[in-house]
């Protein structure tokens, strides 16, 4: 029996391969071409007499409010400067930003006919993490100060933030932000919508970002991913027992969907377990969800988590 069915299995990956391979053809047939336009040499490179031509060339940029005064000590400042030459060295061009972002736009394109090409910016901001890359309708906005490398010596933040400070990051960042503008907010405050609801957004980084592995997706080490696979089962037993997975008990969202350096089981594993480890088993639940379904991304990103969940077939991985 076994026999008999393994040419149909491998028949079956085979066209599955191939019918992958035909849509990442006609992804890359399509003709994207992208501008990067680095404001963060600009800015620095501008004299103060400029000062005007610059803010309106880039008046998103400038808040009216602020006095000029603060913009011309921010090009002076010495730490400024010194990130300014650090973003430099590591971006002394913006080739490898312009082919990534053209092949994202290239598969934004073939899911989503009616996206606009953006216009790319690069800038030097104030080293806000939560915003690291924006993409705001034809506008995608990156702080190249926060992917130097997550060892750099300017940042004294937590490492769990400091690993995605990875040049290699800087496009799962962009889908997360063009994500909010597809993915509508979780009606429901229960765990399991908020699980659904990233779970989404990273599902879109599976066919945004093909080439990208599921650590780099999730904003995880490559053991972390291991430990999450590893222990699925348990995770996944740990929500049902505990009847989290319909509470709106608003304490679960700190514990398992925010940024964390551990998600909070308040067992032992704690301390081995990587945080927004309800992310991750809400991405698993949409995987399964569009393995056992015939539906649409755009359909997908409009449903009722609970109606995913129930349609899903999802089993966790033992």
């Amino acid at each position: 029996m076994k026999l008999f069915l393994l040419p149909l299995v491998i028949s079956f990956v085979f066209c599955s391969c191939d019918q992958k391979s035909k849509i990442e053809k006609a992804i890359e047939e399509a003709p994207v071409e992208i501008k990067v336009e680095r404001f963060d040499k600009q800015f620095f490179e501008t004299s103060p007499n400029d000062l005007a031509k610059l803010k309106k060339q880039y008046p998103y940029f400038f808040n009216p409010q602020i006095n000029d005064s603060v913009w011309l000590n921010k090009m002076n400042a010495p730490i400024w400067r010194e990130v300014y030459t650090e973003v430099q060295k590591k971006y002394p061009t913006a080739d490898g930003i312009q082919k990534n972002v053209e092949e994202l736009v290239q598969h934004l394109k073939y899911y989503f006919p009616k996206t606009k090409t953006p216009k790319v910016i690069t800038l030097i901001s104030d080293m806000d993490c939560s915003n690291k890359a924006i993409y705001a309708d034809s506008l995608v906005i990156i702080s190249l100060e926060l992917y130097l490398g997550k060892d750099h010596k300017f940042y004294t933040f937590p490492k769990y933030l400091k690993q995605n400070f990875e040049e290699r990051q800087m496009m799962p960042d962009v889908v997360s932000s063009f994500s909010t503008g597809k993915i509508a907010p979780p009606v429901e405050k229960n765990l399991l919508s908020k699980m659904i609801y990233f779970g989404k957004q990273l599902y879109l980084k599976d066919i945004l970002l093909p080439e990208y592995s599921d650590a780099e997706k999730m904003g995880y080490t490559p053991e972390q991913i291991v430990w999450c696979q590893e222990n699925e089962s348990y995770i996944w037993r740990y929500f049902i027992e505990k009847e989290m997975l319909f509470s709106d008990e608003q304490k679960l969202t700190s514990r398992f969907i925010d940024p964390a350096p551990f998600s909070k089981f308040y067992l032992e594993i704690d301390n081995d377990s990587p945080g927004q480890i309800g992310s991750w088993m809400g991405w698993q639940i949409v995987r399964s969800y569009m393995e056992n379904n015939d539906v649409k991304i755009d359909e997908l990103l409009k449903m009722d988590a609970k109606e995913i969940f129930e349609k899903s077939k999802y089993k966790p991985k033992k």
